[in-house]
């Protein structure tokens, strides 16, 4: 059995720029900050290492209850900004997730930077969540590279059944979904549907990057 471990923006979703002005409108209602994260990268971060980032770009010391009120703000406005037409799935992220999940009945979880709250309300308008019972959350630890553990520990008690970390596939999109799984030994997939590209991830120890989730026949070997 493998368990895989899904990131969720530019992986299995975009969400049209959601969480971007879900920020900055939180920044701009908590602190009168505008457009506080203009040309700031937050590919493979978590949340909370974002909104940090962010106070400490503007000489704001990221304190605990201020983090936490601009938390709450970002969610409020996410629960609105989801809402837009550009939203969309990742190619093949559809039927790749319905052959895991139907036809090899591998346990599937979630592996992302975003507070679970948040990555909720965004696969909530796709109907994902149901497909995504566990998994590790930036809202679990702020430091990406802590959430394996979680994802694997959190499965382990979900399901009563114990899986080491060489039965896990990460699947994520930037080289930090790379960088947090291979350490524990764990395989990743590496796809170009995010904001790196496809040469890009090749530089890093994915063992597989792909174009898409589409391209099946060159996951299967990974999955067997």
């Amino acid at each position: 059995m493998k368990l895989i471990l899904f990131d969720i923006d530019g992986t299995l979703i975009s969400a049209g720029g959601a969480g971007t002005r879900s920020l900055n409108k939180a920044f701009e209602k908590v602190l009168g900050i505008k457009e506080a994260f203009k040309n700031f990268e937050m590919a493979g971060k978590t949340d909370i290492q974002i909104i940090k980032e962010g106070l400490l770009l503007n000489g704001i010391e990221p304190s605990s209850w201020l983090v936490n009120d601009l938390i709450e703000s970002y969610l409020e406005n996410l629960k609105i900004e989801i809402n837009n037409n550009s939203k969309h799935l990742k190619p093949g992220v559809d039927e790749f997730i319905k052959l895991i999940y139907y036809e090899l009945k591998y346990p599937i979880g979630l592996l992302t930077g975003n507070l679970e709250k948040g990555a909720r309300i965004k696969l909530d308008p796709f109907g994902l969540n149901s497909f995504f019972p566990t998994g590790a959350f930036g809202s679990d630890h702020e430091d990406r590279n802590k959430l394996l553990p979680i994802a694997v520990k959190r499965f382990s008690k979900t399901f009563n059944n114990y899986l080491d970390f060489h039965h896990c596939i990460v699947i994520g999109d930037t080289p930090r979904d790379v960088a947090c799984a291979k350490p524990y030994g764990a395989k990743v997939i590496a796809v170009a549907t995010g904001p790196y590209s496809f040469e890009t991830l090749q530089k890093t120890e994915a063992d597989i990057v792909i174009k898409t989730l589409g391209e099946i026949n060159k996951i299967l070997p990974l999955l067997s």
